[in-house]
């Protein structure tokens, strides 16, 4: 009876593309379990490439990272700690989405919310000079932009600009760029992390300029 259960069950799952089945020992008795394979989608294929290539630039120079990022909304974080041995260099990082939580934790009054008129180079550069200099990392991540699928009339409101900065001691190099998705609000979010990221390594690789 219990083996033709577990055979009905296996069956059952099979069909299921993103689960896979895991045996494994409990009380001396045959137990069946599922482990979701969506685990192994991150990070995102995109950025897995680029987030692997500065893991190791960290750790072979010994230095570190922290981030700030806006519209990215945690994917270059949450990329950054999925390599292992992060402890080693990544310092913190901030998802500073909303005007207000750079007022809390990233020096803006209400002055710089009301004259705020979207991202731009110089709002992330001070981003991240301003994190930089209370997590003490070698370098600091910066990048807001416009994900959509809305946006603006003004070419840094327009779906798929992003402005980037990485702060550093010697001075914070910045850059900006359109990922031409458009309104693709989770394709721009994923690009942007892979930008800020192409960043960092050209900073670190000594190919960006100031």
């Amino acid at each position: 009876m219990e083996k033709a259960l577990l055979s009905s069950n296996l069956l059952r799952f099979s069909s299921v593309k993103q689960i896979q089945p895991v045996f494994f020992q409990v009380t001396g008795k045959r137990s069946f379990a599922v482990k979701m394979s969506a685990a192994k989608e991150f990070p995102p294929e995109k950025v897995r490439a680029i987030v692997s290539e500065v893991a190791s630039l960290l750790k072979e120079r010994k230095e570190s990272v922290s981030v700030a990022e806006t519209a990215a909304g945690g994917i270059i974080s949450a990329s950054l700690l999925s390599t292992p041995g992060a402890s080693g260099f990544y310092k913190g990082g901030l998802t500073l989405y909303t005007l207000e939580s750079r007022i809390a934790f990233a020096g803006w009054t209400d002055e710089n919310i009301k004259v705020y008129k979207g991202p731009t180079t110089d709002i992330v550069a001070g981003l991240a000079t301003n994190v930089r200099a209370k997590l003490g990392s070698t370098y600091t991540i910066c990048e807001s932009g416009t994900a959509g699928p809305t946006g603006g009339n003004m070419p840094n409101r327009t779906p798929g600009y992003v402005a980037l900065a990485v702060a550093t001691e010697s001075g914070t190099y910045k850059r900006e760029l359109s990922t031409g998705l458009g309104g693709d609000r989770e394709g721009n979010m994923i690009a942007f992390a892979v930008e800020a990221l192409k960043l960092l390594r050209d900073v670190i690789k000594g190919d960006a300029k100031l």
